[in-house]
């Protein structure tokens, strides 16, 4: 089969790890950023279950390794600053048990990874997106206008373009529900402090609940500077609107939710309105009924967003674009110049690779989907008091003590009875 001319929209870590399969295959690969840059920022991320085995099957543990996280495990702290439970990082080599494991990693560190793996084989055009498609020749490739003015013809289209993706909205029409379902108003501010590292200190992470349904998470990632999450509920219009409007918007609505809350709130919220890595994010699930129509196709958080209450975001899509470019490369073949010919049809081969990817991976997203409520279940109501909040705070003591976090389903495997597949066109060298 010829080899084909693939547009992947979204240079982040799913659009990269499916670029690095797909130009192994041998196809055209390109690659469109709405950044004028590869944004290698972000926070702490880490990869489990099947999204450990797919990054070994790429050839990155060493570079993985490498840049790793050294964190040692995660306590839960009252408002006076007081341990309440402390979760030691899981040294046993299981991937999937324990709070903190041995695959903790900087999300803008494995993005740069797997670029740096693929840039010189695949075609990355920065500071440009897609504007609209239509397919043409009766189904047999699409024509893509970019926002630089640019057009050009593919034989497939894929939206890795995260949560808030795009491409979804165009395949799926502009009369069309958008497939993000948001969950409990619940919203999440992300971004670092200057901060040197005191003698002593450790890589501990500590997450501290407020009443009000109000939390926050520190981690330290190096010697320099920690990470701080701020999270809390919006339940006002007026503070959903607030909360997605422009970034000093979204600072000033997280301050005001957050002032007072106790523990170190006040002095982490003092650093927010300096930080210029700060972004927030809408917590909630993307559902849709199918992730391809026609020649386009979705991936990563733009098909399947399992919510950063899951932890399996990033595994989703790693394991997601593996799964997707093994379909093609088992359905399609891997092309060689030999067998190139102009115009040849893969129309029906390309179709079937795409619904044999879906088959085949929606039994795993639906597992890890399955275990977020929508309306934030047992633990919502519990941190909307402080009784609730000290009585949480008690049983995760117990846990700790017990080591239940190592059967929690935040830190458990939630994807039971799926096997990964080995798709031999993909592992040759």
């Amino acid at each position: 089969m010829a080899p084909m001319k693939i547009l992947i929209s979204g240079a982040g870590i799913t659009g990269n790890s499916l670029a690095f399969w797909l130009s192994k295959l041998g196809h055209s690969v390109t690659v469109i950023e709405r950044s004028p840059f590869l944004r290698a920022s972000g926070l702490q991320i880490d990869l489990r279950s099947h999204g450990v085995e797919v990054m070994k099957r790429m050839g990155l543990e060493r570079a993985f390794k490498a840049h790793s996280i050294p964190e040692q495990g995660m306590e839960m702290v009252n408002k006076a600053g007081k341990r309440q439970a402390y979760f030691p990082a899981n040294d046993s080599g299981g991937v999937n048990l324990g709070f903190s494991t041995g695959f903790e990693i900087m999300r803008g560190d494995l993005c740069r990874i797997i670029y740096d793996e693929t840039k010189s084989r695949a075609n990355y055009i920065f500071g440009t997106s897609i504007e609209s498609f239509e397919e043409n020749d009766k189904g047999k490739a699409i024509n893509v206008r970019f926002t630089n003015a640019t057009e050009a013809r593919f034989d497939l289209v894929i939206g890795a373009d995260g949560q808030g993706s795009r491409t979804r909205k165009m395949m799926l029409g502009s009369e069309a529900p958008d497939g993000f379902y948001p969950l409990n108003g619940q919203y999440v501010g992300y971004f670092t402090i200057p901060r040197p590292i005191k003698d002593g200190e450790g890589y501990v992470a500590a997450m501290y609940t407020a009443p009000g349904r109000r939390g926050i998470m520190t981690r330290r990632h190096n010697a320099h500077e920690i990470q701080a999450y701020i999270g809390c509920r919006a339940d006002s219009e007026h503070l959903k609107n607030r909360l997605q409007g422009d970034v000093s918007e979204q600072k000033e609505a997280l301050k005001e939710m957050l002032q007072g809350a106790g523990w170190k709130t006040d002095e982490i919220l003092e650093s927010l309105k300096d930080a210029d890595d700060f972004y927030c994010e809408r917590i909630g699930l993307v559902k849709l009924a199918c992730w391809s129509h026609g020649r386009v196709t979705l991936v990563g958080d733009a098909a399947y967003c399992p919510s950063a209450m899951t932890g399996m975001g990033t595994t989703s899509g790693i394991v997601g674009a593996y799964v997707l470019a093994g379909e093609i490369g088992r359905h399609c073949g891997k092309p060689s110049e030999k067998e190139f010919v102009e115009g040849n049809d893969n129309t029906d081969d390309l179709l079937a690779a795409l619904q044999a990817y879906e088959e085949k991976f929606r039994p795993f997203i639906t597992q890890v989907q399955g275990s977020v409520s929508v309306d934030g279940g047992l633990w919502d109501r519990i941190s909307a008091t402080a009784f609730g909040v000290a009585l949480m705070n008690c049983l995760m003591g117990i846990a700790a003590f017990l080591r239940l976090d190592l059967l929690s389903s935040f830190s458990a495997d939630p994807v039971k009875d799926w096997k990964l597949p080995t798709y031999e066109e993909l592992l040759r060298d």
